[in-house]
């Protein structure tokens, strides 16, 4: 039994197919059926029922699976005990993050970060917040960058900042000759969203208490993944969109004049870096969480207290 055996059953049982599996762990499918055919006769029993697609483990190879699991956690921890005492700050971080922050921050600390720390490598992937919960518990990824609370006790949750929610109105709506708005004053027919699986999404239908079983007009049910093509959507068709603070950041003058402030509190969303409660690259994570409160801008770092997380 090694290492690199119990790599690959965790691997199978993540993909649930063994080619993807083998393209996931860099070897041949062959290779890899070949060790954990080994693994089972240095075992004496079948971890993996093949009659079935997908795969899936038998009763006991559940058992051995969650324990290789366990195994893998605690020999990546002795790897970090020992880059710890070296002081060496390198390895590999693999990032889920939700789209609607994505575009907006990832390009105020990715480059500075990486001139900061060389010898992290960053890879990144776009995900909606249930399923960087789902890779988190699996282990696919090391950390996420979400916006809502996980509400998972095997999770923590690292705040890092706070950004406020902007009206984003067209001229053609009574909203646009206003200075401040509540969220009483936006009709549910003029409202861009995004597509349902957005946290983002949720967020709003909180703050203007939109209940899932009203009916709204065909611009509630448009299903878009993009903040970008909500407002162009409030540009050429009307309407009213809501963005966070980041996006506001990144618009035009001419759109700024588009953006409109709600009363106080201002509605807001809390971002968190999330990590499995048995995080094995803390001190990578440490770096991360350093690197973002240092590169954002500082207005969205220093958000005051007149707010209401959503």
């Amino acid at each position: 039994m090694n290492i690199q055996q119990l790599e690959y059953i965790v691997a199978v049982d993540n993909h649930r197919h063994f080619v993807q599996a083998a393209e996931h762990c860099n070897v041949t499918q062959p290779t890899l059926s070949m060790m954990i055919r080994k693994l089972e006769e240095e075992l004496g029993i079948k971890i993996f029922d093949r009659t079935k697609q997908p795969i899936v483990p038998t009763g006991v190879g559940r058992q051995i699976i969650d324990q290789a699991k366990v195994i893998l956690r605690e020999t990546g921890r002795m790897n970090e005990i020992a880059k710890h005492f070296n002081g060496d700050l390198s390895g590999e971080l693999k990032i889920g993050i939700i789209p609607t922050i994505a575009p907006y921050l990832l390009p105020h600390f990715v480059q500075p970060f990486i001139e900061a720390y060389p010898n992290i490598r960053l890879h990144v992937s776009e995900m909606i917040t249930e399923r960087i919960m789902s890779e988190l518990k699996t282990g696919n990824i090391d950390v996420g960058i979400v916006a809502t609370v996980s509400g998972e006790n095997s999770l923590q949750e690292i705040p890092l900042y706070k950004e406020r929610f902007y009206a984003y109105v067209s001229a053609n709506t009574d909203l646009y000759n206003k200075q401040y708005i509540l969220p009483g004053d936006i009709e549910p027919n003029e409202l861009w969203l995004l597509e349902e699986g957005h946290c983002f999404r949720t967020q709003i239908q909180r703050l203007c208490e939109l209940s899932k079983s009203s009916r709204f007009g065909n611009s509630f049910n448009y299903r878009s993944g993009s903040i970008e093509t909500l407002i162009r959507m409030v540009d050429r068709n009307g309407g009213i969109t809501i963005l966070p603070e980041l996006a506001v950041a990144e618009l035009s003058e001419e759109r700024k004049k588009h953006i409109r402030h709600f009363r106080y509190p201002e509605p807001a969303r809390e971002v968190c870096l999330v990590v499995n409660r048995e995080l094995v690259k803390s001190r990578l994570i440490d770096a991360l969480h350093k690197g973002i409160r240092e590169y954002i801008p500082q207005i969205i770092a220093e958000s005051d207290e007149q707010i209401r997380i959503y």
